[in-house]
């Protein structure tokens, strides 16, 4: 039997309407909880939001915070990232609405693209089907395809050795030093983070970059026509 991580509901691309969940405390914290204990991701508690005279603002105060409710709240964050279940439990007591934050480099890589891209590179995929790891869709229309690590490194050799100058097409990887927002953080008042394909027992062995980067790379390049 499939194990199945349904942390968000259901997802928004398959067909027909789906509902997406508001961000409840309790929610968030179970799910990071099960980052950490299912798939032994590092975990770290982020911003959160606030409502401030009836407007929902980030925890970190700053008016024109370019992602309300979803980023590190200290310099040293990537020290404060933990594998450990009773860790997280601890962290999501003291701030219940904290985003839920994994950062890259470690147990996985994130090549990220924008959503346009992604979704035709992903239909095309599971056509020939590749094995693809869990991916996420965010709210400002990017999504991000989980690999293993290294993809940081190797990302603009591959995207040369295509034919593309890296910096031409809207491809990048994320790695050492850097993370992602997993659901069901919300962005402020641009929605949630939603899972494209969710993270399950089949998809636990993660892809190498190479297996995914050519057909990003081709949705990527249509992008610019």
């Amino acid at each position: 039997m499939e194990e199945t991580m349904d942390v968000t509901g259901p997802s928004r691309f398959p067909a027909g309407t789906s509902q997406i969940p508001q961000q409840r405390g309790e929610r968030l914290r179970d799910a990071a909880v099960r980052y950490a204990e299912e798939r032994h991701w590092d975990v770290l508690s982020g911003a959160w939001l606030e409502t401030v005279d009836g407007v929902e603002r980030c925890s970190c105060r700053t008016a024109d915070c370019p992602a309300p409710g979803a980023h590190p709240t200290g310099r040293d964050w990537v020290n404060q990232a933990t594998g450990s279940a009773v860790v997280v439990r601890r962290m999501w007591a003291r701030t219940p609405r904290a985003s839920i934050l994994l950062p890259t480099g470690r147990t996985f890589d994130a090549l990220d693209v924008p959503e346009s891209a992604g979704c035709l590179a992903l239909a095309r995929m599971e056509r020939r089907q590749v094995e693809l790891g869990p991916v996420t869709c965010t709210p400002g229309r990017r999504m991000l395809f989980f690999v293993l690590p290294g993809a940081a490194a190797k990302v603009p050799d591959l995207v040369r050795n295509l034919g593309w100058p890296p910096n031409a097409i809207d491809l990048t990887a994320r790695g050492d030093g850097d993370y992602v927002v997993a659901p069901p953080t919300r962005v402020g008042l641009r929605g949630p983070i939603q899972w494209a394909r969710r993270p399950t027992a089949a998809n636990r062995w993660l892809p190498d970059a190479q297996e995914l980067v050519s057909a990003l790379a081709y949705a990527c390049g249509r992008e610019r026509r």
